[in-house]
């Protein structure tokens, strides 16, 4: 009985190593986390708390997508997906919002219209899908879709919330 203890033995130190090195190979190729990863915006003291009020109100699926916030954790952003749907808030205005070019319809990249009752200006992200961000509010919100999305979808889907939480007005 007393060799087969120590033949075990044996046998579990030969196999130890290469199964430590399996795992350790396995471990390093798979993602316990696909999350994606979102830049916090750094706005001011007033859009931060608009900001936090949307986080609140923000839907729990878009697109029929379920949330998955990004990294790092922020009430200022939101994800939704896999690939991810990216809402931003408190960002700064983007240039193209005050471009004479998109509002007399000249820019083939950014177009500015609006759903459900909120206005977006739209650009396309070469092949990574549309930014939206919102006019015309206290705070601008950007929302990043996928290229593949139905991005009406998504901003049906926000709507509400941006309107409850983001008031009418000029962003600071």
């Amino acid at each position: 009985m007393n060799s087969f203890r120590h033949r075990h033995r044996r046998v579990f130190r030969v196999f130890r190593l290469p199964v430590l090195a399996l795992l350790i190979t396995a471990a390093g190729c798979s993602s316990a986390d696909d999350s994606a990863s979102a830049a916090v915006p750094e706005p001011d003291a007033k859009a931060t708390e608009l900001c936090r009020n949307l986080d609140k109100v923000l839907p729990a699926k878009v697109d029929g997508e379920r949330r998955r916030d990004p990294d790092p954790a922020s009430a200022l952003t939101a994800g939704w997906g896999s690939p991810a749907i990216i809402l931003r808030c408190g960002v700064p205005q983007p240039p193209k919002m005050v471009d004479p070019k998109v509002a007399e319809g000249r820019d083939a990249d950014a177009v500015a219209g609006g759903v459900n009752g909120v206005d977006w200006l739209m650009e396309k992200q070469g092949d990574r899908g549309y930014r939206f961000t919102t006019a015309n509010r206290e705070a601008y919100v950007e929302v990043a879709v996928p290229e593949g999305v139905d991005s009406s979808g998504v901003l049906i889907d926000l709507a509400s919330a941006v309107k409850k939480a983001i008031p009418e007005g000029i962003a600071s």
